[in-house]
């Protein structure tokens, strides 16, 4: 268990760093959102290729974040059944979800991804818009982000597995959503009464 451990800390060191660092893609987008509309309203002239890099800066952001945002616990869930149940029944939901859910759907998709991505390389794909940008980058940002989803998934059954068997504690415990904020109102009450 404990190099199955290994493997999941480096995968989760891997998609914390790309995590944390692709959130500065929302900023680029931002700047070339603000960029684009001054140079459209000031100059009267826009590019396609502008309005297709915000998407691209968005989209990989999104991608490169899934895997960070599944390590961190904060897919979406529904609270309201989740927390009814006690922890164990939660880590049981988790790792079966995981198992059934999760794995099969990112393979899937990985495994049409490749050739689509292969095939897209290979005839240089150029978007079907004037001044449009290349495709194939795009469409390798998607396999790129289901494998990084891939690998979390894999992390995620690893340590699932070991906070069940008690060999590790629970890096995520649950805290409903009325009892975070809760906890985060007490927290601003105690900071301004400083």
């Amino acid at each position: 268990m404990k190099s199955l451990l290994a493997v999941s800390s480096g995968i989760d060191r891997m998609n914390e760093i790309i995590g944390r660092s692709v959130a500065w893609l929302i900023f680029v987008a931002v700047l070339v959102s603000a960029a684009n509309a001054v140079i459209r309203k000031a100059l009267n002239t826009s590019s396609n290729s502008w309005l297709e890099l915000q998407w691209y800066l968005f989209g990989a952001a999104f991608l490169g974040a899934a895997a960070y945002t599944l390590k961190q616990n904060e897919h979406v869930r529904i609270d309201i059944v989740y927390g009814i149940w006690s922890r164990r029944v939660q880590h049981w939901i988790d790792l079966l979800g995981h198992i059934f859910f999760l794995m099969p759907f990112v393979t899937l998709m990985i495994w049409y991804f490749v050739p689509w991505v292969i095939r897209s390389i290979q005839i240089g794909e150029v978007s079907t818009n004037a001044g449009g940008l290349i495709i194939w980058p795009a469409k390798t940002l998607l396999l790129i982000g289901f494998s990084l989803l891939w690998l979390q998934g894999i992390s995620e059954i690893i340590k699932k597995i070991a906070v069940m068997r008690g060999v590790i504690d629970d890096p995520n415990p649950f805290v409903s959503s009325h009892a975070a904020a809760e906890a985060e109102g007490e927290a601003l009450k105690q900071e301004l009464a400083k």
